[in-house]
């Protein structure tokens, strides 16, 4: 075979992949229109409609809604009937497409797509003279993050999350000191402060936005048992002072990943946890070649993960670091990774566990590496 003969079957294939993800793409969007408009939630409690009557129920515009009903149609997210012009949403796609499951609401989800595509010039920009695109350029996106965190933290946090600590639960009983870092809207600090009252919470996010966010939630709810301050986490100079640290699809945003972990050990009592719910997956590209969320993963990571920390002049460690790079990254800082635990409610993520390593085993690996 020459160099420049083709074998016809695998370029068919492949054109029918590249028709399918052009398709897969636009019904991503209008995935997120139907969350976002509030369709999925209306036409879930409809029999078989018309456009119009979807449209009334939904309190929108009849010409627009009958325009997406034929992208998810024929994207097979609803089923039409011609005979009388109606559709329907099925009660097993609804279970993914509205807040009936929060924690599988994939529809909710999609709003990351149509989030990414608003910086795409400048990460366009970015491939040809480097750096990044800063946080503050993705519009929606803190809204979105707390929409999407809300049902785990809610639903999930307090009674599977945290029992996979062993006695962690027992402990907040008692009463711990409890760190998050990078806490955003301070969503999960508020729950486990309402769920442990003789607990004792704090929250550092570098958005003072994100803190007064936090503050209010807090303050509705009557918590007098945390509190919430604008600080770099990776300059914190806390020192054997909590009990826990937490930290929540933070760790891989940050400039200077290294330096974080290293203020979390410092900030740990010895044999304190660091608890860091962060993206479940191998370091190494091959072996996340049949990971079900890899194209997503890797794709966000450049269009936000890697390039926020590229931003600020950091290391661009990018989502999908993985296990093996954790692993090291947390033993080099004190911490010795227990283990990675994952719920079945997010394919995605992982709960890894690690402890501030006492003393002893500290100066035990100084002169192994001597």
């Amino acid at each position: 075979m020459s160099a420049t003969a083709l074998d016809q079957a695998k370029k068919d294939e492949f054109g029918a992949l590249a028709a399918r993800i052009l398709n897969d793409a636009a019904v991503a969007i209008m995935m997120s229109v139907g969350h976002r408009t509030g369709l999925f939630e209306a036409m879930a409690k409809l029999p078989p409609s018309t456009s119009q009557q979807i449209a009334t129920a939904a309190g929108l515009n009849e010409r627009y809604v009958r325009e997406w009903l034929a992208a998810v149609v024929t994207g097979r997210i609803v089923e039409f009937e011609s005979d009388d012009q109606t559709y329907i949403l099925p009660p097993e796609h609804a279970q993914y497409l509205t807040n009936e499951v929060p924690t599988s609401n994939v529809a909710s989800a999609a709003q990351t797509i149509s989030v990414m595509c608003s910086v795409e010039d400048e990460i366009v920009e970015c491939f040809r003279s480097g750096g990044g695109v800063p946080y503050s350029s993705y519009n929606r996106f803190p809204e979105v993050m707390r929409e999407l965190s809300a049902p785990t933290f809610d639903n999930l946090l307090v009674d599977k999350l945290l029992p996979l600590a062993p006695g962690l639960v027992d402990s907040f009983g008692r009463g711990i000191d409890v760190l998050e870092v990078g806490c955003g809207s301070g969503r999960a600090l508020n729950v486990m402060a309402k769920a442990f009252p003789n607990s004792r919470f704090v929250g550092y996010d570098f958005i003072q936005g994100q803190v007064d966010a936090a503050r209010s939630e807090a303050e509705t709810a009557g918590l007098s048992n945390v509190r919430f301050a604008a600080q770099d986490v990776a300059a914190m100079t806390e020192a054997s002072a909590y009990d826990l640290v937490v930290a929540f699809d933070t760790v891989h945003d940050q400039a200077r990943p290294s330096i974080l972990l290293e203020r979390v050990a410092a900030a740990l009592r010895p044999g304190g946890t660091f608890l860091m719910w962060d993206v479940a997956a191998s370091s190494h590209l091959g072996n996340n070649l049949d990971h079900p969320m890899g194209p997503f993963l890797y794709g966000i990571s450049c269009m936000h993960c890697m390039s926020v920390s590229l931003a600020q002049g950091g290391d661009g460690l990018g989502a999908v670091w993985g296990e093996e790079k954790a692993t090291a990254m947390l033993e080099a800082a004190g911490l010795t990774l227990q283990g990675v635990h994952r719920l079945p409610e997010d394919p995605a993520n992982g709960c890894y566990i690690s402890t501030r390593q006492r003393a002893e085993r500290k100066q035990m690996l100084l002169r192994s590496y001597r």
